[in-house]
Formats: structure tokens, C-alpha cells, sequence
């Protein structure tokens, strides 16, 4: 077990910091001139993250590893691991950040105070973000983009958050939960090269924030569905929506 554990490490270490760099590097020449090689690139990125997810779950069907291990149970507050004022913190802040998650997505489409308050504030992001390239411009793009979003939401909370965070804790028990929350969530950032420097940076500190609640709900099923919410309120807001 503890060979697969360090050739998962490995894998994280190597996959998306510097093979996904390249692509990504290769996409952005490529989509300048040909925009339909976007849906096929959302389809590489799609296929770089189930392919180590199904990965894993082949190795909790044929091993003694189980969901529970991976935290991929329902949410139950553990306060023993992270401290009670840091895991209610962590908690609450979750949740009211989920509310405000929801406030937009459907205050988006009811009320044209909000849409038009989320699309200036896409037009200003824009003009800040170092992949660009990468967001969707078509109908069918945003429909591929769903799906992105939804694949980041389930594979990434169960690699990084999940199966991760149980490798770098089984093979260093000696480790305290916050040395191993940092290894996971620097590596988790690194997986976000092609965002620049300050999208490492902030990943980094984004998924440190994720496996806090992750131990705090002792459930990586919230995440998932607050992480898909993230992506996808990201999207709207764009109105160069294209045929």
C-alpha cells in the first residue's frame, strides 16, 4: 500500500503541475486560431481528472482502503482533530459563503440588479485573470464547461481532500493535521500552474481552507457540492455568449 501511496504523491506532483502546464501551454497557441479546440481541450482536462479518480476508486474496491478512510461519508462534525472555535469558525464560514454561493446563482437569472452587479463584476476580473483562454465563449462551450465543473467538484475534493490527505497522514502519522493540510493544500495549488503565481498562491490557500472543513465535517461530500458551486457561479456574468 505505501508504494501506491508514494507513486499517487508522485503522480500529483507531476501530472497537472507540469504535463497539465504543457497542455495548457499548447491549448492557448492552439485556441488563437482554431476556438473549437477549447471543447477538446475541457475534454483533456476532464479525462486528467477522473482517470486517477476511477484509479482510486478501483484500489477501495479491491483493497482493504474505504470510502469512510477517504471521508466520502455523510458530514458529522468532529471537533477533535482542528479544535472546537477553529472547526465552528471553519464551519460557519463554509456555510455562509455557500449562502452567498446561492444568492448569486439564482439571483442571476430573477432579478436584473443582480445579473447586471455580476457582470460588471466579470468584466473586471477579466481584465486581471491569466487564463482567460480558458473560459468558455459558445453555448456549447458553457455546456461542456458544466460538466467541467462538476468533474473538478467531485475528482479534485476526492484526490486532494480525500485520498491525499489519507496518503500523506498513513505514511507520516507522526505529522500534526495542519503540517499534512499544508503539504495537500501546496500540492493542490501546484496543480493550478497555468493560473500564474498569484492562482497558486491563492489555490494553495484555497484548498488549506477546504481541508479544514473537510476534517471539520469529517466529509469531503460538502465540498464537492460547494466546490461545483464555486465553478460554476464563476462562469455567469459573461455576456459575449456566442452561437
Amino acid at each position: 500500500m505505501n508504494i501506491l501511496l508514494w507513486g499517487f504523491i508522485g503522480f500529483t506532483l507531476l501530472y497537472e503541475p507540469i504535463i497539465g502546464y504543457w497542455l495548457y501551454q499548447r491549448f492557448k497557441i492552439r485556441v488563437r486560431t482554431n476556438p473549437a479546440s477549447r471543447i477538446h481541450y475541457y475534454k483533456i482536462v476532464m479525462l486528467g481528472l477522473w482517470l486517477p479518480t476511477l484509479i482510486i476508486l478501483i484500489v477501495v474496491a479491491n483493497s482493504e482502503l474505504t470510502l469512510e478512510e477517504l471521508r466520502v461519508i455523510m458530514p458529522s462534525i468532529n471537533t477533535e482533530a482542528l479544535g472546537p472555535i477553529v472547526t465552528y469558525i471553519v464551519i460557519v464560514g463554509a456555510l455562509l459563503y455557500s449562502i452567498l454561493l446561492l444568492y448569486y446563482a439564482i439571483g442571476y437569472f430573477i432579478s436584473n440588479n443582480v445579473k447586471s452587479k455580476m457582470i460588471l463584476m466579470k468584466q473586471k476580473q477579466m481584465k486581471h485573470k491569466a487564463f482567460t483562454e480558458l473560459l468558455p465563449v459558445t453555448k456549447k462551450d458553457k455546456v461542456i464547461w458544466n460538466l467541467v465543473a462538476w468533474t473538478a467538484g467531485i475528482t479534485e475534493e476526492i484526490i486532494y481532500r480525500g485520498f491525499l490527505i489519507f496518503a500523506f497522514n498513513a505514511l507520516f502519522p507522526e505529522w500534526s493535521i495542519w503540517f499534512v493540510l499544508l503539504c495537500t493544500s501546496i500540492i493542490f495549488g501546484l496543480a493550478h500552474t497555468y493560473q500564474s503565481l498569484s492562482g497558486v498562491i491563492r489555490t494553495t490557500i484555497i484548498g488549506f481552507v477546504f481541508g479544514m472543513l473537510a476534517i471539520a465535517l469529517n466529509s469531503i461530500i460538502p465540498l464537492i457540492l460547494l466546490h461545483a458551486l464555486i465553478d460554476y457561479v464563476g462562469k455567469l456574468g459573461d455576456e459575449n455568449e456566442k452561437d
